[in-house]
């Protein structure tokens, strides 16, 4: 594996990584309890690579999220970290006009009148009728 010092990516990502403190993580990095966590993160990191956004725009639009969810009460123990990320990337989409948010709330709805329908211990999936055809 290469160190961050003699790959320059690496050490980008690495920077990018720290940012994000509270990260929950172990000595290899980040630590996702399902697989949605680490598509959250890896699309953050994907739109910022692609310039849509900063990765100090990003971190400070979950740093935002976090201080909200303190605001209300609702301390932190780490577990909800990925949904607060979630919703701060949601946030930053919607304000970049990267997609619309009634979309994205339409879309979330689908998925879990999906997952309401969906038989214990069966992949949940969008049907073509509700996937629907926006931005397709």
């Amino acid at each position: 594996m290469s160190q961050p010092e003699s790959d320059p990516a690496a050490g980008e990502q690495h920077q990018r990584l720290a940012a994000l403190l509270p990260l929950p993580r172990d000595e290899g990095g980040p630590v996702f309890a399902e697989p949605w966590q680490a598509q959250a993160f890896a699309l953050a990191v994907k739109l910022s690579e692609q310039g849509h956004f900063t990765w100090k725009e990003f971190a400070a639009a979950l740093a935002s999220e976090l201080e909200a969810a303190a605001r209300r009460g609702a301390h932190d123990d780490g577990s909800h970290y990925y949904e607060h990320l979630l919703t701060a990337l949601e946030r930053l989409v919607a304000a970049k006009q990267l997609a619309d948010p009634e979309a994205l709330l339409a879309r979330k709805e689908a998925w879990a009148e999906a997952y309401r329908r969906t038989p214990h211990g069966k992949p949940v999936e969008l049907s073509a009728a509700t996937r629907g055809t926006e931005g397709e």
